[in-house]
């Protein structure tokens, strides 16, 4: 599929210019079809279980492909914070590794789970981001506290705040050398460009189809390295976490080998309608035209604003930016409404301006962002001469 033939899939740029993927990708018609098509199914049938929790597979199998996993290694959750607490429940905190080594940039979810073992046992220290330099963290911010005493080592891929991008690579082996576990945060990436965690060594990663993966809020995924799965055995679980949920057993729990013992309750099946016909529409483009694509508008915005005179708190480095880009604002939440009335949407975090593109923007989108930033130039910061 060319690029234009996957922007035209997205009606919504025949009316806005859409650059908010980090918060949520824009609407497919597959999308739009898969929705309905499940509604037709329930007028239709009533209630087909048996095919409903078969979609649920479907999107298993193709998510498991989509990251070089397999299947069994997948949990379908209905959304991160779900996944985040199935493992952290199955580990324990009374032994001599009892330490979770959690980075400044992670998403709060990320950091509440684990902050609430510490009723558990568990012990929390901070990778900081360094002083002179508050939009990056190196590897040397994790070597710092990573020790004998850490359990696992919790880490967003990139920043929801910032667009940093981690050394996944680098610290799995930091952290792996030193006998910790690393349990990436790839939500505000995940379907930006390839990944292979099989490749990368992490040993969980969580994400969900809210924004690169195009669908909807609602449901998510969790990766467990195989070798891993059966050492854990959550406290948070549900029904559907069993060898076969429909045995209806209240006299004993029965762990699956595969991942979805971390599963809990009734599957998420609506949004699995959507997430597979994201999955299959990104799978015609191709992840790695997708993420070319997005690189290539990234480093155009991010030069354009920086030759703007912005303050662009991206990294400029490309292997240390995802495709989110973020300028600074004197009042963010002002300069997404004045984007907004002028067709953009935009996002913000506290005064940081968001812009983060997929395979379905173009050059024109870059170009008119730029152009309403230079037209409400009063409401950014300037760097310094």
């Amino acid at each position: 599929m060319r690029l234009d033939e996957f922007r035209a899939r997205f009606p919504i740029f025949q009316r806005r210019i859409y650059v908010n993927s980090c918060s949520q990708g824009a609407l497919s018609i597959d999308v739009d079809a898969a929705v309905r098509a499940y509604l037709d199914s329930w007028h239709e049938s009533g209630s087909p279980w048996e095919m409903w929790v078969e979609q649920v597979e479907r999107l298993r199998a193709r998510f498991a492909a989509s990251i070089g996993a397999d299947a069994d290694e997948i949990a379908v959750v209905p959304s991160a914070s779900a996944g985040i607490n199935a493992i952290a429940s199955a580990l324990g905190f009374d032994g001599p590794r009892s330490e979770v080594v959690v980075g400044d940039f992670e998403f709060p979810t990320m950091a509440h789970v684990w902050l609430a073992q510490q009723r558990r046992g568990a012990s929390i220290r901070r990778a900081c981001a360094p002083a002179a330099s508050p939009d990056t963290l190196p590897l040397e911010a994790y070597d710092a506290v990573i020790g004998e005493r850490t359990l696992i080592v919790p880490a967003t891929h990139v920043c929801f705040r910032n667009g940093h991008k981690t050394d996944v690579a680098g610290l799995v082996r930091l952290a792996h050398g030193r006998g910790a576990y690393v349990f990436l945060d790839d939500y505000q990436r995940t379907g930006a460009g390839p990944i292979d965690v099989h490749a990368l060594g992490v040993d969980f990663m969580v994400t969900g189809c809210l924004k690169y993966l195009l669908a909807a809020a609602g449901i998510g995924f969790l990766y467990a390295r195989r070798d891993l799965i059966t050492r854990l055995e959550p406290t948070v679980t549900g029904w559907f976490g069993r060898v076969n949920p429909f045995a209806f057993r209240i006299d004993a729990i029965d762990w699956p080998g595969g991942a979805n013992r971390f599963e809990s309750g009734t599957p998420p099946v609506p949004n699995a309608y959507a997430a597979l016909a994201a999955l299959e529409l990104l799978d015609r483009i191709g992840y790695d035209a997708v993420g070319r694509q997005i690189d290539r508008l990234v480093a155009r915005y991010a030069c354009a604003a920086r030759d703007a005179g912005f303050v662009v708190r991206t990294p400029a480095a490309p292997e240390r930016r995802g495709p989110l880009v973020v300028v600074q604002s004197v009042d963010g939440p002002a300069l997404v409404e004045r984007l907004a009335a002028r067709g953009i949407v935009a996002s913000c975090r506290g005064h940081g301006l968001r812009v983060a593109f997929h395979a379905y923007n173009d050059d024109g989108d870059v170009d008119a962002v730029v152009s309403a930033l230079s037209a409400e130039s009063a409401l950014l910061e300037r760097r310094r001469a």
